[in-house]
């Protein structure tokens, strides 16, 4: 059954100077219009999830870029909450970062696992990039069979960033445990997307798809959430 209804959380902390969050309203217009679907995205600042219940009625999940987030716990409790329940998800430059932190702790078991940007000690999962990749572009590469290739339906696309961290080599290996699947790579081979493939979608990048929407194009990442919210 499809639902009439679709209600995305925006998780994060909204500031109007930050080209992503100008980027995703429009995206999920763009995206609920090719879709023929009626979608509402709405804003949940990280200080305001404190319990579960604060999720419960949403059928699609965002975890937004720019972060250190105003409140980590209410990130990683919004990941875990998706992760677990199978709702969809996106992850997007800071989502992919703490999607990833929130993997190796609780389905790994790294209960150190932390983030070079908010932690000063612990298992760096994530650490500062070689070169920033502030309002940079790259090219990506994608897994073949992947859920973001047939999002894209291609094994290529050309992404914009704004981020300065990323995963760390020495962990990739350890992170690819199933069910994690890392499934988009920069021209060098660092890691810049992920997924679960028994979820119902599951997906995060270090690159932000949602910047389409500023030049009037579908985001084939924010279409495939929305698809997946409607079922």
């Amino acid at each position: 059954m499809m639902n009439s209804q679709i209600r995305i959380a925006l998780v994060g902390d909204f500031r109007s100077e930050v080209v992503a969050h100008q980027a995703i309203p429009l995206a999920v217009q763009l995206a609920a219009d090719s879709l023929q679907l009626n979608v509402s995205a709405e804003w949940l600042p990280t200080p305001s999830v404190t319990d579960a219940c604060v999720l419960e009625a949403f059928d699609a999940i965002w975890v937004v870029p720019a972060s250190p987030y105003l409140h980590d716990e209410g990130a990683f409790l919004a990941i875990t909450w998706a992760r677990e329940n199978n709702i969809p998800f996106l992850g997007s430059c800071g989502g992919f970062q703490y999607a990833t932190v929130e993997y190796a702790r609780n389905v790994l078991g790294w209960e150190d696992a932390a983030h070079a940007e908010t932690d000063t000690e612990g298992r760096m999962v994530i650490l500062p990039l070689v070169c920033s990749l502030i309002e940079k572009t790259g090219d990506i590469r994608i897994k073949e069979g992947s859920v973001i290739a047939k999002a894209y339906g291609q094994l290529y696309t050309h992404e914009g960033y704004h981020c300065s961290f990323g995963v760390n080599p020495d962990f990739v290996s350890e992170l690819e445990d199933y069910p994690l699947r890392i499934t988009a790579w920069d021209s060098e081979g660092d890691v810049r997307g992920i997924e679960l493939p028994d979820h119902k979608f599951f997906v995060a990048t270090l690159f932000q798809s949602e910047r389409a929407a500023l030049r009037g194009e579908l985001s084939p990442l924010v279409v495939e959430l929305i698809r997946a919210a409607s079922q």
